[in-house]
């Protein structure tokens, strides 16, 4: 099989990079080292007590199996992890107590995205302020209408411009309805704090052209989905974020290990295995799917918050097919 090769440094955290010139009216600490982001990251989720609190003792709980799995570091309040039912204070102190329990030489990336610039710009102070090494920013999608490239750059530019630490651009149409768009990405990767992308699409042949087109400004690619893992890495993305993770996490690792290393049979045998399972726990059935699953592998999933239901018996029935049926129940 022939792929791009993939492009990575496996001991630095970071690594110096000649600055873009974009007009500025202050410079970022951040510019002065780009954090290398390559690697796996589980989208966290988060764990709710019966009376729908957050339990930070099942969440601690789960961050210490966490810390056993080679991952590059861990997505917190993304949208596994139920962000927009979460109150801003939860989703603070749900990365304060990460923060505590994450190694230090794991990343931590936490969303900051809210509905306005303001909002988000003042979130995201606060999630530096709470530990987060990186944020992920999804795209605002109320008034998805008017979200054109002119909108999404201002908005994007503004939140880069204030943030103390490094921004990472977030497209997920499957949730928000509306795709950041190819032109404004280019664009966006010129600034020196905006490090990179994760792409929920699943459009590979979108993810090598962004690649492509923005390597001269040292753009770091995620894949969103495990389903895809292994194509993405093909066309030059440099990592996941893989709500799979969240319970084959080894398995995501070794999958990222295969494809750098350049061993493509032994990394297609896996990815097939993968796919349907990411599937069950993401397009088809969704957090509600993922947290049952997490119960199975020995974490705390649990219930989701309402409106979100839990899994009919049907439901739960086709999940545990979709997981034995490639041989990981």
């Amino acid at each position: 099989m022939l792929c791009v090769r993939v492009w990575r440094s496996l001991s630095p955290v970071c690594r110096g990079v000649h600055l873009s010139a974009w007009k500025r009216t202050q410079s970022h600490t951040a510019a002065a080292a780009r954090l290398d982001l390559s690697g796996i990251y589980p989208p966290i989720a988060t764990p709710f007590t019966a009376k729908e609190d957050v339990d930070y003792q099942k969440l601690e709980g789960n961050l210490q199996k966490y810390a056993k799995i080679p991952f590059k570091g861990l997505v917190v309040q993304g949208s596994n992890g139920e962000y927009p039912y979460l109150t801003e204070e939860e989703r603070v102190e749900v990365v304060k107590t990460v923060r505590r329990s994450l190694p230090n030489d794991k990343l931590l990336m936490a969303g900051s995205g809210c509905e306005s610039t303001r909002a988000t710009v003042q979130l995201t102070e606060k999630m530096a302020a709470a530990g987060a090494d990186v944020v992920l920013v999804v795209t605002p999608c109320f008034y998805k209408g008017k979200m054109d490239g002119r909108a999404l750059i201002q908005h994007f530019t503004k939140v880069a411009d204030s943030s103390p630490v490094p921004v990472v651009l977030y497209s997920v149409p499957a949730n928000t309805g509306l795709e950041l768009p190819l032109d404004a990405v280019v664009k966006l990767s010129q600034h020196p704090n905006i490090l990179g992308l994760k792409d929920s699409g699943g459009d590979i042949s979108r993810i090598g052209l962004i690649v492509h087109k923005t390597k001269r400004q040292d753009f770091q690619v995620l894949a969103g989905s495990a389903g895809f893992l292994m194509a993405a890495y093909c066309v030059g993305a440099v990592g996941g974020v893989c709500a799979l993770a969240n319970v084959l996490g080894q398995e995501l690792c070794e999958l990222e290990r295969l494809c750098v290393s350049g061993r493509w049979d032994e990394a297609r045998v896996l990815q097939q295995r993968l796919i349907e399972p990411n599937a069950a726990v993401t397009r088809k059935l969704g957090v509600p799917a993922l947290k049952q699953a997490m119960e199975w592998f020995g974490f705390h999933g649990g219930a989701c918050r309402s409106p979100l239901q839990p899994l009919t018996e049907a439901e739960a029935q086709q999940l545990r097919r979709d997981f034995s049926s490639d041989g990981w129940l």
